[in-house]
């Protein structure tokens, strides 16, 4: 059993990962919600990035910022335009309000007033007493293959993945996951790509947290040969060297009569 810091610790070692994975947790009404900074208004995707830099964040209906992710976490209703679908075409995301309403109508969601607020943390400062729900990774997607292939490394079979290409922090990497038991990836959003630093090169993975462990421990695993092997690239080399162009030969004829190659 691997401790918080250390399974951070595999993950961002092994990978080489640019940001500290995110654990989140829901809080539920009854619970007393941690004593974290609750910043002025923020999206999820905000305080996700916040957290990924080390900062320990708290999201509550009184500061999210984004109707859908206020939407998402059971916070507050959904906004008429959002559902109908008006908001996101008339933001160009999709052709038609129709296209838009079918979109946000397929969002999971958490029941309404069942949580009060949720806690973004580095996972490497998450008590040992407490499982995550979700452990979020914004990544490269070779890091993000590794990750979801330990995530199957001793089960095998297929992981099939869900987004709409819409609220993909809040809803696919985060409820999903913690409604399902399931990882899933994302390739990000208009909202998450347009309102935070995530690259145009990386993308998201929602980890459940009771899978976090077996996870890192694979994780390291696969760091054993697999991940040395393919970063090594050692068949592409190979194959570069055996298609490699034969040098032209600068020998004048006279030398080339004399040459056995030639």
């Amino acid at each position: 059993m691997m401790t918080h810091r250390e399974a951070a610790a595999a993950m961002t070692d092994i990978l080489g990962l640019r940001w500290s994975p995110v654990a989140v947790k829901f809080i539920l009404a009854r619970e007393s919600a941690p004593a974290f900074e609750a910043p002025s208004p923020r999206r999820f995707c905000q305080v996700l990035m916040e957290a990924r830099r080390g900062e320990k964040r708290l999201l509550t209906p009184e500061n999210v910022s984004c109707p859908a992710v206020a939407a998402a976490l059971g916070f507050k209703p959904l906004p008429e335009k959002l559902a109908s679908g008006e908001m996101p075409a008339a933001f160009g995301i999709f052709a038609s309000a129709e296209a838009g309403r079918r979109t946000i109508q397929s969002m999971p969601r958490l029941e309404q007033g069942k949580y009060r607020a949720v806690a973004l943390l580095p996972l490497a400062e998450l008590g040992g007493d407490c499982t995550p729900d979700v452990v979020i990774v914004e990544a490269l997607p070779e890091q993000i293959m590794w990750l979801t292939l330990a995530a199957v490394h001793e089960t095998g079979g297929r992981l099939e993945f869900s987004t709409a290409v819409l609220q993909a922090t809040c809803v696919d990497a985060a409820i999903l996951p913690f409604i399902t038991g399931k990882v899933n990836a994302s390739f990000g959003c208009y909202g998450c790509r347009e309102a935070t630093d995530l690259g145009a090169e990386e993308c998201v993975l929602g980890i459940p947290g009771p899978m976090l462990d077996n996870v890192a421990l694979n994780l390291e695993r696969l760091a054993a040969k697999a991940i040395p092997r393919v970063r090594g690239k050692s068949t592409y080399r190979h194959f570069e060297e055996r298609t490699l162009p034969e040098p032209e030969c600068s020998a004048t004829d006279e030398q080339r009569k004399e040459c056995r190659t030639c």
